[in-house]
C-alpha cells in the first residue's frame, strides 16, 4: 500500500522538473494524480509514463481553474492535495524590471497559487480533509540582487501560505511552502557552479530530493502547518569561505 492510496493530487507545472518529480512520487504512493501544464506535450507523455492524467492549466486564469478543477473532481475525486508548483524565474533589479516582466511574474507565481487554493479548497472542505503545498524558494528567505520580481514573488507565496493556513485551519487543511535552493530543472539554464561552491553542500539539488520533499509535507509532517520547509544544500544557513 502506498501512503496515499486513495488521494487525488492536482499538481501544477508538473510536465517537467520539480513539477514532474512531485507528481511522479506522489502517483508512486497510490494518489490519482492530474498533471496540470499549459505545455500539451511534454504534459501528456510525463502523464502517461506515470499513470496519471493530463490536463491544459493556465495558473493565471481564473476560468481555467474553475473548469479544470470541475474536470478533476469529475474524472478522479475531489482534489485533497494541491502542489503549487508552477513558476516562472527572471532576472532584473528594482531599476530595470518592466512593468510588463513584473507583472508577468506576479500573474504565475502569486496569483495562480491564490487562484489554485481559493479553486481547490472547496473540494478540500467537502472531503473533510486537505494539503496544499506552495513551491517557493530560498529567495523567498533570502533575497539576492538582480532578482527583484522573483524574489518578492516568492516572498509573496510565503505570506500566502501562512494567510491560508489560517484562515483553513479549521477546515482540516494544511498549507506549507518548500524552499528549494538551486535545483537541475530544465529552467536552470545558467551555470551556476561557481555560486554554489560556498555553500555546505556544493552542488545543484535534484529535482527527485524536491520531490521527497514534498511528499514528506503531504504524507508525514502532519503537525505541521504554515510551516517552511527548506532544500537549499544549506545557503540559508550561511556560506562557507572555500
Amino acid at each position: 500500500m502506498g501512503k496515499l492510496d486513495g488521494r487525488v493530487a492536482l499538481v501544477t507545472g508538473a510536465a517537467q522538473g520539480i513539477g514532474g518529480a512531485s507528481a511522479a512520487l506522489l502517483a508512486a504512493e497510490g494518489a490519482r494524480v492530474a498533471v496540470c501544464d499549459i505545455k500539451e506535450a511534454a504534459g501528456k507523455e510525463h502523464a502517461e509514463s506515470i499513470g496519471g492524467t493530463f490536463y491544459r492549466l493556465d495558473v493565471t486564469s481564473e476560468s481555467d481553474w474553475a473548469e479544470t478543477a470541475a474536470r478533476i473532481k469529475a474524472d478522479l475525486g475531489p482534489v485533497t492535495v494541491l502542489v503549487n508548483n508552477a513558476g516562472v524565474g527572471t532576472g532584473g533589479t528594482v531599476l530595470n524590471t518592466a512593468t510588463e516582466q513584473w507583472r508577468s511574474v506576479m500573474a504565475v507565481n502569486v496569483d495562480g497559487p491564490f487562484f489554485g487554493i481559493r479553486t481547490v479548497a472547496p473540494q478540500m472542505i467537502e472531503a473533510g480533509e486537505g494539503v496544499i503545498v506552495n513551491i517557493s524558494s530560498v529567495a523567498g528567505l533570502n533575497a539576492a540582487p538582480g532578482i527583484a520580481a522573483y524574489a518578492t514573488s516568492k516572498w509573496a507565496l510565503r505570506g500566502l501560505t501562512k494567510s491560508a493556513a489560517l484562515d483553513l485551519a479549521d477546515h482540516n487543511i494544511r498549507v506549507v511552502s518548500v524552499h528549494p535552493g538551486v535545483v537541475r530543472t530544465p529552467i536552470t539554464t545558467v551555470d551556476m557552479t561557481a555560486w554554489i561552491r560556498n555553500r555546505p553542500i556544493p552542488r545543484y539539488g535534484e529535482a527527485a530530493e524536491l520531490a521527497k520533499m514534498v511528499l514528506f509535507c503531504v504524507a508525514d509532517a502532519t503537525f505541521s502547518t504554515g510551516s517552511e520547509f527548506v532544500a537549499d544544500g544549506g545557503y540559508s544557513t550561511g556560506v562557507l569561505d572555500r
